[in-house]
């Protein structure tokens, strides 16, 4: 084991970002490996400085189910995002009613014309849905106005 507490080669996983659908659609593009990494820009005071994301974690209202009942289409505050998959996860398929108000946590696939997340892990919000909307966008940049 090495300092970090994993051992040598292991690869390190970076925990989900928050962030909304207009930072993703705005960020550049990064292929690592056939991994997919966006550079997107910081909400908050430090806008300047870019933060690299693969795995992010976004909130939004279900606007449709597609056909295949493992596709989603959401909007969040600054646009809509799509998240495939959604059949594949634990308790993904509960939330798939239109006008729930979901959490995604998920890797990006696409960045254009709109976000697309492969679902990793799915919740509905919607019981306490006016409060979780109220707050995203500050705790997107809370968390993104602390990560280094």
């Amino acid at each position: 084991m090495d300092s970090t507490g994993l051992i040598s080669g292991e690869n390190k996983k970076s925990p989900p970002i928050k962030v909304i659908s207009s930072q993703l659609r705005e960020g550049k593009e990064n292929r690592l490996n056939g991994k997919l990494e966006c550079n997107i820009k910081r909400l908050g005071q430090w806008k300047n400085t870019a933060l690299v994301v693969s795995v992010v974690w976004m909130q939004g209202t279900i606007l449709e189910v597609r056909s295949d009942h493992n596709t989603v289409l959401l909007l969040d505050e600054t646009g809509t995002f799509v998240v495939n998959g959604v059949n594949n996860i634990p308790k993904g398929n509960p939330c798939l009613l239109q006008g729930n108000y979901v959490m995604v946590m998920g890797m990006i696939q696409a960045l254009s014309p709109e976000p697309v997340l492969r679902a990793v892990k799915m919740a509905d919000l919607s019981e306490r849905a006016a409060i979780h909307r109220r707050m995203w966008k500050f705790e997107v940049e809370d968390l993104q106005q602390t990560l280094t």
